[in-house]
């Protein structure tokens, strides 16, 4: 096996590139953080400029850190923000407006007024997706509404849309290629996902020109070459994937009914369907988690706000910790008599509540709960939202009956092995935390190297996958039934229409 192979992740804070060897091992990599822009209360931007000066210097960061000339490297796989929309001058390559991020809600007014036309249920149905400003379709529109001349020069076929994979890829190969891949593409309400194609309804629903549109590729293809002049010699673009649906391959979930989760600020469960889009009855997303061989493989893909941000509440809100990694050893000193539940609603609940007007809530505070309490109640929070999210899937995906969930787990939360036997003994499931936590740009990386030819294919590949620890499930089946009843109590205290 041969390598090595340089993974391009644009976040939403900052931008990082990491090389890979042959044998999936780190050996390089370069980070820099990124101004957020914040307008007006609900907006969030990016100087789209920034995302590729990023890019940039952090894939050259990287290949010095590893030692690596780019004549070496197999190829570079992309993963990405997702939603996060820019439109751009095809002549210029300017960008319009700022890149407007997808935890932007300015054009909430927009989707609430298309959804009382009763058009959600179709766009639903093509798209897998919900009415919503989180993703593209209303971004772009406002774009072309508010830069003088844009909805003109859009006609005239003058100007192009992409997501932030798009965008990157336009300026690597020196505007030469204008292309996305199937999982960002099925990220945008503009999409087919069981055509597969721009659907030409909701681009005339959403008032978005075909012209602007991207080719969309499978997750492994060839998206063109980079300029000389960026790293030395012209190096291939091999791979593309959203970063949710990336980390759905750096964790091996190639069958049917594996899932994982990402625990960040907030997190991410998707759970492999295979090539059935399952629609879902419990207001979770279905979407394309990959695309192979013009083959789409589908997930079941749940929301949830507030993972990470609990724990920083308790250090930034009301100064329980210093620092991030207390909470733990806090949470282990509560009272396990009393019965202390966190609904972080603080900007509203996610799947499967959908509930933006919620706000977050403390139950069952009595004189005697302190601080450890408290810090319980937050973590604990993380594993009960996880649970109502596996039973949603489990709801909308009949083949999971009676079989085994064995969650994959990756992202900042997961060093903590309580919050991990919290999630195991509440889903009343094993949780598998790899080696390996860099998932998604491994599987960023896999792709290009898939692609070229020099990594192994998806059985190979995730023979790869090794475990660090394994949760098993610890509590009693009557402390579970009551614990899962009190959460679902306070959520339905919480729910405004509760």
């Amino acid at each position: 096996m041969t390598g090595p192979i340089l993974a391009l992740d644009q976040g939403t804070t900052s931008t990082r590139s990491l090389v890979f060897d042959g044998d999936y091992r780190l050996i390089g990599t370069g980070q820099q953080e990124f101004a957020q822009h914040f307008p007006n209360s609900g907006y969030v931007e990016h100087e789209a400029d920034d995302l590729i000066r990023t890019s940039i210097d952090t894939m050259r960061q990287a290949l010095t850190d590893a030692g690596v000339e780019a004549s070496a490297l197999g190829g570079i796989g992309i993963t990405n923000q997702r939603e996060t929309t820019v439109v751009w001058d095809r002549e210029t390559g300017k960008a319009l407006h700022r890149a407007i991020v997808w935890q932007d809600r300015r054009t909430a007014e927009t989707c609430a007024t298309l959804r009382a036309e009763g058009v959600e249920a179709e766009v639903t149905a093509k798209t897998g997706l919900l009415l919503d400003p989180y993703f593209s379709a209303t971004k772009a529109s406002w774009i072309l509404d508010h830069v003088d001349g844009a909805r003109e020069k859009a006609a005239a076929g003058k100007l192009a849309f992409g997501t932030v994979d798009s965008w990157v890829i336009w300026h690597l190969t020196g505007g030469t290629v204008h292309a996305t891949d199937a999982t960002n593409a099925s990220r945008t309400n503009l999409f087919d996902i069981h055509r597969q194609d721009w659907d030409d309804d909701l681009l005339r629903l959403f008032r978005v020109p075909r012209s602007m549109m991207p080719d969309v590729l499978d997750s492994a293809a060839e998206f063109g070459t980079t300029l000389p002049e960026i790293l030395g010699v012209p190096v291939p673009i091999r791979g593309v994937a959203g970063d949710q649906q990336a980390a759905v391959m750096g964790q091996a979930c190639f069958t049917p009914g594996s899932m994982k989760s990402t625990y960040g600020t907030g997190c991410f469960a998707l759970l492999n369907t295979g090539e059935t889009a399952c629609a879902s009855q419990n207001r979770l997303l279905t979407t394309v988690a990959y695309r192979l061989n013009g083959v789409p493989t589908y997930a079941l893909e749940g929301s949830i706000f507030v993972a990470g941000a609990a724990v920083q509440w308790l250090r930034d809100g009301l100064g329980l910790i210093e620092r991030s990694d207390q909470v733990g050893d806090l949470a282990r000193q509560r009272d396990p008599n009393q019965a202390v539940y966190l609904v972080p609603a603080f900007t509203g609940l996610g799947a499967p509540h959908w509930d933006a007007e919620a706000r977050g809530a403390l139950y069952g505070l009595t004189r005697a709960t302190g601080p450890a309490e408290l810090a319980w109640a937050a973590l604990e929070s993380v594993a009960f939202q996880t649970g109502d999210l596996l039973d949603a899937m489990h709801g909308d995906w009949p083949e999971s009956e009676g079989a085994e969930t064995v969650l994959r787990v990756d992202g900042g939360m997961t060093a903590s092995d309580l919050v991990l036997q919290q999630i195991a003994d509440i889903l009343d499931a094993p949780v598998d935390r790899p080696q390996v936590l860099e998932t998604t740009a491994l599987g960023a990386a896999w792709l290009a190297g898939r692609q070229a030819g020099i990594w192994p294919g998806r059985d190979g590949f995730a023979k790869s996958w090794r475990l660090d620890h394994r949760f098993e499930p610890t509590m009693d089946a009557e402390t579970r039934k009551r614990r899962k009843a009190g959460w679902r109590d306070a959520v339905r205290r919480t729910l405004t229409a509760g």
